[in-house]
């Protein structure tokens, strides 16, 4: 009988290319978003202006042009990112519970991609009474 007889390569860093890898500010924008609008409180990202011409967007049938990142601009130097998110709370969440909650899942969806987080500035826009932005 002719077994065929396959070799194990153990990989070793020393059989492993080197090279970099470099994370985006656009794909920091896109986990800090996702991240963000999971936490409860959260109603939505982006300033008054933002949300204004998002819903126009809406209304003419655009409405995923610029959702992506919408609320969020994020700046990567040397493994670090920081990032700047602007949200709109819910009435009935308090404001210091949902942006430590935003901190800490941003923080979690952006190092499990092997950056660091080291600064995370939230500003609250607005408050939702009811369900909407007022």
């Amino acid at each position: 009988m002719d077994h065929e007889m396959t070799q194990e390569l153990p990989m070793t860093p020393d059989a492993v290319a080197g090279g970099r890898t470099h994370i985006s500010d656009e794909v920091v924008e896109k986990l800090a978003v996702a991240a963000a609008k999971a936490v409860p409180g959260v109603v939505e990202l982006g300033g008054d202006i933002a949300r204004f011409f998002n819903a126009v967007l809406d209304r003419v049938g655009l409405d995923q042009l610029g959702d992506a990142r919408r609320g969020c601009s994020a700046h990567v130097v040397n493994g670090g990112a920081v990032i700047n998110l602007v949200i709109v709370t819910d009435a009935g969440h308090p404001v210091p519970e949902v942006t430590t909650a935003v901190r800490a899942e941003v923080t979690q969806a952006v190092e499990a991609y092997g950056l660091r987080v080291d600064e995370i500035n939230i500003r609250v826009d607005d408050v939702a009474i009811g369900g909407t932005a007022t």
